[in-house]
């Protein structure tokens, strides 16, 4: 693993594009990616015990710019498996989200099978990649289970890292491994003691209403830290579901592999009935972006912003359109979007200019503080060249003494 992480590319567009979202629900607290027409039926993500809502942030993109939405979350501070099932639909219901399509990758393929099992009527179909069905391998690997909730940040951190096969890797396995590994870094003691503790919670996943052919489950070949017996049975309890493998993709395929991902994804959507909106996609009016409902915006404006974990405000997602993510550091994208011919390079909150191929042009319409502006820019540089001028003079003057 690399010791020094730089965020990629794409990242860094996906947050200045897509707002994250935090809210109160009970005790919990929720932390989201809402993107994407709301008229469309959401794809919620829910991520393993290393992950955070941010890991999917390449489907988030790729899926809402072809007019689906996507609900990504971070699984909260919950410290059994009944807990779980009771906080994801009280948080259904404050982002007013009724029927949905749930996407689980290790323990949150587990979670999903759960909240299908004891909520049928609210989800329509699974998506299951590298997961299990039950946790007694995991307890019985980890004798100190009882004890997780007060095990120190530093040992919780190791022990799941060390879940995490390490190197030699491919060099678009090597990034999702770095990625994911960033990511462990920002999670609390609390967050990495009630994911364990929920991996560790003797429960299995009982026969569920959703039939076998609204289930894809979703395989890498290579590798994955879930062992291959927990899958095979995975396989045997869904013997007519929808198979999709992915001949590489390591533990994260989502990252590494993040074409096949999307195409997998949204073949499964089509194939169960959910229509994209790509009509809805560019040129969004306010309110139509998948968001918070009223409920959150009125908690919300009391702030005035929502913070990311460094302290920022983020942006909200009716001020700006969908605009397509930059070509990705990692594997090339087989639907490619065109790209913006420019981007705004922001001098304050009322100057802007266009980096253009041909260079730095002003706006067409320019206001009358931005003239000033132009006039204060002008205004220096006369001040410089007449300022210039006199130094040359004043030692051309000295030079002619000497002589």
């Amino acid at each position: 693993m690399k010791t020094v992480f730089s965020a990629p590319g794409d990242y860094v567009h996906f947050k200045s594009q897509v707002p994250l979202h935090k809210i109160p629900i009970g005790t919990k607290q929720w932390r989201y990616y809402d993107f994407g027409p709301k008229a469309v039926p959401p794809l919620i993500c829910l991520p393993g015990t290393a992950g955070t809502a941010d890991v999917y942030y390449k489907q988030i993109m790729s899926l809402s710019m072809k007019g689906y939405r996507v609900i990504s979350v971070d699984i909260p501070r919950v410290w059994n498996n009944t807990e779980w099932i009771q906080a994801f639909e009280k948080f259904l219901d404050a982002i007013d989200v009724h029927h949905i399509h749930l996407y689980g990758t290790s323990l949150g393929g587990f979670l999903a099978q759960l909240f299908a099992q004891h909520r049928p009527r609210r989800v329509r179909s699974l998506v299951l990649s590298n997961t299990f069905l039950e946790t007694r391998s995991f307890s019985a690997a980890i004798p100190w289970a009882p004890i997780v909730s007060w095990t120190p940040s530093f040992l919780l951190k190791r022990y799941v890292l060390t879940g995490i096969r390490d190197g030699p890797h491919e060099p678009f396995i090597a990034d999702s491994v770095d990625f994911v590994v960033s990511q462990v870094e920002t999670l609390s003691r609390e967050d990495l003691a009630s994911r364990l503790s929920l991996t560790t919670d003797d429960a299995s996943v009982g026969p569920l209403l959703l039939s076998d052919s609204f289930i894809t489950i979703m395989d890498t070949n290579d590798y994955c830290a879930i062992p291959q017996q927990l899958k095979d049975q995975l396989g045997e309890r869904y013997p007519e579901a929808r198979r999709a493998y992915l001949k590489t993709g390591g533990d994260f395929p989502f990252l590494s592999r993040p074409d096949e991902v999307n195409l997998h994804l949204q073949l499964h959507l089509r194939r169960v009935g959910v229509e994209a909106r790509p009509d809805l996609v560019q040129n969004i009016p306010k309110g139509d972006l998948g968001g918070s409902p009223s409920r959150e915006s009125n908690e919300d404006d009391s702030d005035k912003s929502h913070e990311d974990d460094r302290g920022g405000s983020e942006n909200s997602p009716a001020d700006y359109d969908i605009n397509p993510t930059p070509e990705s550091s990692g594997s090339g994208n087989l639907d490619k979007q065109p790209l913006d011919n420019s981007e705004r390079c922001h001098l304050d909150h009322e100057h802007a200019l266009y980096a253009l191929p041909g260079g730095f042009k002003g706006r067409t319409n320019i206001p009358g503080t931005s003239v000033h502006f132009m006039c204060h820019i002008a205004t220096f540089h006369l001040l410089h060249y007449i300022s210039s001028l006199y130094i040359i003079w004043n030692y051309s003057l000295e030079f002619s003494q000497l002589v």
